[in-house]
C-alpha cells in the first residue's frame, strides 16, 4: 500500500506545446498542461460540464519522450506525484504552484 500514497493518474489532453528546457548538467526538464473533463446533471436535470486544468513537470527520459511525441490537443495518460512549490516574481511577490510531477507517460489516441 505505500506506492498507493501521494500517486496521481490522469487521461487528459495537452493544452499547448510543451515547454522544455536543457539544463547545465544535461538533463531536460518538460513543463506542460492537461485538460481534464467531467460533466454530471444538477438538480434542475441540466448537463454541466466541468475542465480542470493541470500542470505537469517532467524531467529526464519522461522530459525528452514527451519533446519527441507529445504536442498541443494530444491525448496523455499520465502517472505522478503531486507536489506544491512556492517561488518570487521578479516583483518580489510570493507565488504558489501544484503540480504533478510526471514519472510515466502513455500516448493515446491515434498516431500523428
Amino acid at each position: 500500500m505505500n506506492n498507493l500514497r501521494n500517486h496521481v493518474q490522469l487521461i487528459g489532453r495537452v493544452g499547448q506545446t510543451p515547454e522544455i528546457k536543457n539544463l547545465e548538467d544535461g538533463r531536460k526538464i518538460a513543463n506542460l498542461s492537461i485538460a481534464t473533463n467531467e460533466s454530471y446533471r444538477n438538480a434542475k436535470g441540466e448537463k454541466i460540464e466541468q475542465t480542470y486544468w493541470h500542470n505537469l513537470i517532467a524531467w529526464g527520459k519522461t522530459a525528452e519522450l514527451i519533446e519527441n511525441y507529445v504536442e498541443k490537443g494530444k491525448e496523455i495518460g499520465i502517472g505522478g506525484k503531486l507536489t506544491n512549490r512556492t517561488y518570487e516574481t521578479k516583483e518580489g511577490q510570493k507565488r504558489y504552484i501544484t503540480e504533478i510531477v510526471v514519472q510515466e507517460v502513455l500516448l493515446l489516441g491515434a498516431k500523428n
